[in-house]
């Protein structure tokens, strides 16, 4: 066999297929899905490609090779544990649209394992579906593969399909890695799922059928070819290597990982895993945000928060403190830079993205291994092996642990969790946010079927009242043939004036009458086309089939148009101010204000924010006259037209165009000339998340609403003062003087208060036995007040066990501390959570450490002498 690294291996296989075999060489996808909404992440070579497959497009030549980057993370727990899972890995693959079939992907499969990477062809196992007879008979005839090593297997192993589309059998490659890999005697054939002797290489699937829904294959005219094989896992074959994790371009990480532990790999085993965990997980998250996501409580953003926590807890595991994992994302940049160039181009993104995240984690995860290990004690002292469902919530919601992680660390000690529980807490919450932001009709587009709804036609650029004929309403049961007065609804009608919410921009609002009823529209939304208006029935009653007036409120459109166009503008002064680098995150256009989020890192300078607003203004002075038109998409990109989110898939696109300074794909409603835009403002300048920042501003008659409050405010602020508007700076500065004067004075009176209760504490120290013991009630200090009385008096005494308690407002507070040298004896964990049960409250800790709270204070005498009597 060939010894080759990682980066050759890839050029190999490229170099094979690209160029003897003429195949398209594609760079590999973003790992973050361009139109394909049924997918979180890029988990196949195939999954960028799936249009190709369906004849949406094609290629000028029918037949591509790539090495796609992808994450999966339904085996996570088993990364680290076995030789061959991880989230992250390479897909080298090549693929037919309808151009070769069986007998080439065969044939060059074959051609490319055992001539190019000089595998024997004695080490070669195949498996075909049971009744796939064509590659049975090209394994066999036109390869010469041995008949006993080409295995027939049933539907669920060598047949891919989903509930309908195309579909097809497969034939998987496997390579025999020797008996000294075998479970047992009995393992000399691929299938055995324990085993690590017989490997899987390379799957090669012949999509030829169609499924339709009654279960019927209908042969494809134009059948495909999808193959797929693991860069890691061929890579460890040729380097005989015992997993993955060992293959060359994971050496330096691996270093890296000993270097921050001060553990050296291959020592043991349960350190073993956390390394082979951290070094999957790095690679992944870094690729992840060079790629654009950011951590966050949902969907891809969640995958990269949960790899990020789960990296860092087996850094703690490992003996790490603080933060460490940049460290290693260094290496991985460095290891991967060579044949992906833009990570070291989103090097201090990708660095800044992961240290915020981690460091986030780190302020919480010690509170929450604490709570978590108070619960698991809790538990083995009640006899239970399974965690209720809402202490996991209140870990992931509190302190930020993911279900995930704390199955993780409860599984390692033989517990579980009451996943049930934990879900429907987690849908409670998500019931709650949902009715908090509930639409005015308080019902969903997705129980309305619209199957018969002929599309609304939209005219509501120019025109903002319009006669149309209802074509269908709906109330909250369902579809009806009228509304009356005080009724809610939907209205769909044959056109509208009425802009749907889309694009970050809000819905119109306005009225549909006739001089028979009239009806207030609160919201617009848009599905397959059709606008359903929200209304609210005022007078009368709508019937479908007549016909009204759909008016648009014209204020509140020219207000919302101001601030969108204004948006444009805003969005190529940052290109000019930061660099064509950043990308638009998000952005929210309604009638008060605009909101634009973009993709940056750091916080932008006072200079930086005035340069921007300054350029705005300027194109707004110079009366630019705004286009829009209907072109072809490359049309759109000849003319250097920013293409964002959903528009740039399209045949056609609108481009609005500022003058010739901004132009970009867009289908909201706009101003007709810059100058109807007046003035913009920047209001705030903020964080979203790592490495997104948000600008929002007013514009038009907002900004002078803010200047006549702003003038107001400063009289008012004269007035207290007691001075003149231009004489306030001259006042503060009298008045900071005074405050500090007045400070040092309170800090002397401080100092001399807080010098008596110390004295106060060190006389009320008992000597019991071979300890000191304090126990002391203040009125009125707080905990960090506590801390310091303890910290201090640790200094003073050794062997000294601390109980204290506070009530202030009537609350209660306990705090026990125990020196380290009697931790063996004495528990704060226990003894705080004894003595605040007695006063309906509870708590928890360290066994050196640990506080409480307490609810009837009336009882804090009793829960003193309780601690009392346990010391």
């Amino acid at each position: 066999m060939k010894n080759l690294g990682v980066n050759e291996l890839r050029k190999s296989y490229i170099d094979f297929f690209g160029n003897e075999k003429n195949h398209t060489i594609l760079k590999s996808f973003s790992l973050i899905p361009k139109d394909d909404e049924s997918l979180l992440l890029i988990n196949a070579g195939m999954a960028p490609l799936k249009k190709y497959f369906t004849g949406e497009e094609s290629m000028k030549n029918n037949r591509a090779t790539s090495s796609q980057r992808c994450v999966r993370t339904g085996d996570i727990e088993r990364v680290g544990k076995t030789e061959r899972h991880g989230t992250y890995f390479e897909m080298l693959g090549n693929f037919s649209f309808g151009d070769y079939f069986k007998k080439e992907a065969i044939t060059w499969a074959y051609e490319y394992l055992t001539e190019h990477l000089e595998i024997s062809k004695d080490l070669l196992w195949v498996t075909v579906y049971k009744d796939d007879d064509e590659a049975y008979n090209i394994w066999k005839d036109e390869v010469g593969m041995p008949k006993e090593r080409i295995l027939r297997q049933d539907k669920d192993e060598n047949f891919w399909e989903l509930e309908v589309g195309p579909c097809g059998p497969c034939s998987e490659i496997f390579v025999d890695r020797g008996p000294s890999k075998a479970v047992d005697e009995n393992d000399n054939a691929p299938g055995n799922d324990n085993s690590d002797r017989f490997l899987e290489i390379w799957n090669l699937v012949f999509t030829q059928f169609n499924k339709d829904s009654e279960g019927n294959y209908t042969p494809l005219a134009h059948p495909n070819i999808d193959t797929g094989m693991g860069l890691e896992r061929i890579a460890m074959i040729l380097q005989e290597k015992d997993n993955i994790f060992e293959v060359d371009i994971a050496q330096d990480i691996i270093r890296e990982i000993e270097k921050v532990s001060g553990k050296t790999y291959k020592e043991n085993p349960k350190d073993d895993v956390s390394i082979r965990v951290i070094t999957d997980h790095v690679k992944a998250m870094t690729f992840l945000v060079s790629d654009g996501v950011v951590p966050s409580n949902e969907k891809r953003g969640y995958v990269l928060r949960r790899l990020i926590r789960r990296a860092y807890r087996h850094g703690k595991l490992l003996g790490i403190d603080g933060e460490f994992l940049t460290k290693i994302v260094n290496k991985v940049i460095d290891s991967y830079k060579d044949e992906y160039k833009e990570l070291a181009d989103n090097k201090e993104h990708i660095l800044e993205v992961i240290i915020e995240e981690e460091d986030r984690f780190q302020k919480t995860i010690d509170q929450g291994l604490d709570r978590l290990n108070t619960l698991i004690a809790e538990m083995e002292e009640d006899g239970k092996k399974i965690l209720d469902g809402s202490e996991a919530f209140k870990l992931y919601d509190t302190y930020g642990f993911p279900l995930d992680l704390t199955k993780e660390i409860l599984n390692e000690q033989d517990y579980d969790v009451d996943e049930d529980k934990f879900n429907q807490e987690m849908e409670d919450q998500r019931e709650k946010a949902r009715n908090a932001r509930k639409k005015d009709a308080g019902w969903s587009l997705d129980n309305i079927v619209t199957d018969g709804i002929n599309p609304t036609d939209f005219i509501g650029y120019d025109n903002l009242s319009v006669n149309a004929k209802i074509t269908n309403l709906f109330d909250e049961n369902g579809q009806v043939k009228s509304l009356k007065e005080g009724q809610e609804g939907i209205v769909v009608s044959d056109k509208t004036s009425f802009y749907a919410e889309g694009g970050g921009e809000v819905a119109d609002i306005g009225y549909i009458y006739s001089d028979n009823a009239k009806a207030k529209v609160t919201d617009v939304q848009k599905k397959n086309d059709i606008y359903f208006h929200y209304v609210e029935i005022i007078d009368g009653e709508i019937h479908t089939d007549e016909e009204y007036t759909f008016e648009v409120c014209k204020t509140r459109r020219l207000d919302i148009t101001r601030n969108h166009s204004a948006t444009h503008l805003l969005d190529q002064a940052l290109r000019d101010v930061l660099g064509d680098s950043i990308n638009q995150a998000g952005s929210l256009v309604d009638d008060e204000k605009l909101r634009f989020d973009f993709t940056y890192n750091g916080s932008l300078t006072a200079s930086q924010k005035r340069e921007i607003e300054d350029i705005v203004n300027e194109k707004i002075r110079e009366q630019l006259d705004v286009t829009k038109e209907i072109l072809p998409f490359k049309k759109s990109q000849e003319m250097g037209a920013i293409g964002l989110f959903e528009d740039k898939y399209k045949d056609e696109v609108r481009v609005v165009s500022i003058g010739d300074y901004s132009k970009e794909l867009c289908g909201g409603c706009h101003v007709n000339n810059s100058s109807e835009i007046l003035m913009l403002k920047i209001i705030s300048e903020s964080s979203v998340s790592a490495g997104v920042r948000r600008i929002e501003a007013i514009s038009g008659k907002k900004v002078y609403e803010l200047l006549q409050k702003q003038k107001d405010d400063l009289e008012q602020i004269a007035a207290d003062l007691g001075t003149r508007e231009d004489l306030i700076e001259n006042r503060i500065k009298s008045i900071k003087e005074e405050i500090a004067n007045q400070k040092e004075e309170i800090k002397r009176l401080k100092s001399s208060s807080n010098k008596d209760t110390f004295d106060q504490l060190k006389k009320a120290v008992e000597k019991k036995d071979d300890i000191n013991l304090l126990i002391y009630k203040f009125e009125d200090a707080t905990t960090d007040q506590m801390r310091d009385y303890e910290n201090r008096l640790k200094q003073t005494f050794d062997n000294l066990v601390i109980v204290f308690a506070s009530l202030s407002n009537n609350k209660l507070i306990f705090t026990v501390s125990v020196d380290d040298s009697l931790t063996n004896r004495y528990d704060a964990g226990k003894i705080v959570r004894e003595i605040s049960q007695l006063t309906g409250g509870n708590g928890g800790g360290r066994k050196n450490f640990a506080q409480a709270g307490g609810k009837d204070i009336s009882k804090v005498d009793l829960a003193l002498e309780r601690a009392h009597q346990i010391i």
